[in-house]
């Protein structure tokens, strides 16, 4: 009798404690484009994720209230695939029982969960480029980039002013991502004088040969390529190179520097003008790029470290907030987070002018050009200004 309840208080104990270890675990879901067209920005900004739990973990865990969380990054390959994006948010919000998000980042596959990810009453950060991202409709997603429609104007007029460009065709994806760029890349550049027109193409295209020598026809003096996604675009330069095109190729939008180079080759990649979200320059920024680069073994997209500061201040906020079982007073500590100190600066939301609140991080962002394979920064830019 004594032995069966000597058992019985064991099982019973390991149980508890089994139960006790499962409670101590927060999962992050990570649902990213991890093949495809889009998997460098899904990697890149996957790590960025992973190096930010990394430290939390290696600290000890994350402490809130009484309990310390080991943090678990749970992620999904969503192959740049709006469908697929509904299948693994739901894996994720159903199976995995997962309350706050490190993703999606495409418009499309954002647009497609933004019901389940409100209904679950979740936290998610995202760089989805469409102005329908964020907003009083959806308090729970955070923006964790710098958009078309913020870095277009202030770039284009720079562009103009300094580089010289007149007439442009602007390349785009026939999806939401890309129709959300062109109509903010179109506004900017006609605002600042230069003819302009655009052309759309299916994600998933390599051939570009007839597209583009419709669009050499046109007597343009640059091509303009947004953001779209990075191996994408080094197609497009190399195949533009090979039909003889001899102007500038610029692009308003979203880290490829690493991509373009690898695809087009340095000599086709020379003096492309480039959106650059980050300063590789800056002391801070670059220890964050060597230690990334030595835990991965490959250069750093500029996405990562947006990420990594987006994943510590959604971990911040559940601290400030003393739980990870309430959702909206996590969404609501991760608001009142100001000038957050990251990798990337002082941290701070806004955007409530333009999008009705305050979910859009608010960093300084750059012009670069692509020289001997590498950035160069040449300008330091604002919502308002590139000098």
């Amino acid at each position: 009798m004594k032995k069966n309840l000597a058992a019985l208080v064991l099982g019973a104990s390991l149980l508890t404690a089994a139960h006790a270890q499962a409670e101590d675990v927060l999962k992050l879901g990570a649902p990213f484009p991890l093949s495809g067209p889009g998997a460098a920005w899904g990697t890149a900004v996957l790590n960025g994720v992973k190096l930010a739990a990394k430290d939390v973990n290696e600290a000890g865990g994350l402490k809130v209230g009484d309990t310390t969380y080991k943090i678990e990054v749970v992620a999904y390959d969503d192959k740049y695939s709006a469908s697929e994006e509904v299948t693994v948010v739901n894996r994720l919000l159903s199976v995995e029982g997962v309350k706050f998000f490190t993703g999606p980042i495409p418009s499309a596959g954002l647009l497609a969960v933004q019901p389940m990810l409100k209904k679950a009453d979740a936290v998610a950060i995202t760089l989805a480029f469409t102005s329908k991202a964020i907003g009083p409709d959806y308090p729970g997603i955070f923006r964790v980039s710098i958009t078309s429609h913020e870095m277009a104007q202030p770039q284009v007029n720079w562009l103009i002013k300094n580089v010289g460009v007149k007439k442009v065709v602007g390349l785009f994806e026939n999806d939401e991502t890309g129709h959300a760029m062109e109509a903010d890349t179109a506004t900017a550049y006609k605002k600042a004088g230069a003819t302009y027109s655009s052309e759309f193409f299916e994600r998933g295209t390599v051939d570009f040969v007839s597209l583009l020598t419709r669009v050499l026809f046109k007597d343009i003096d640059a091509i303009e390529l947004s953001g779209m996604s990075p191996t994408t675009s080094g197609l497009i330069i190399k195949q533009a190179r090979e039909l003889g095109f001899t102007g500038k190729i610029v692009r308003t939008g979203g880290p490829a520097t690493q991509e373009i180079v690898h695809v087009a080759g340095k000599e086709a990649a020379e003096g492309i003008v480039v959106h650059a979200p980050i300063n590789p320059y800056d002391e801070q920024m670059a220890a964050f790029i060597a230690r990334y680069e030595g835990e991965y073994g490959a250069g750093m997209n500029g996405f990562a470290p947006f990420f990594y500061d987006g994943t510590r201040m959604m971990l911040k906020a559940m601290q400030d907030a003393g739980t990870v079982e309430d959702p909206i007073a996590v969404r609501d500590a991760m608001a009142a987070l100001s000038e957050y100190e990251g990798v990337l600066g002082k941290v701070s939301w806004v955007g409530e002018e333009t999008y009705g609140i305050n979910r859009q991080i608010s960093v300084p962002f750059y012009i670069a050009e692509i020289r001997d394979g590498k950035e160069k920064v040449v300008a330091t830019c604002n919502v308002i200004v590139c000098e």
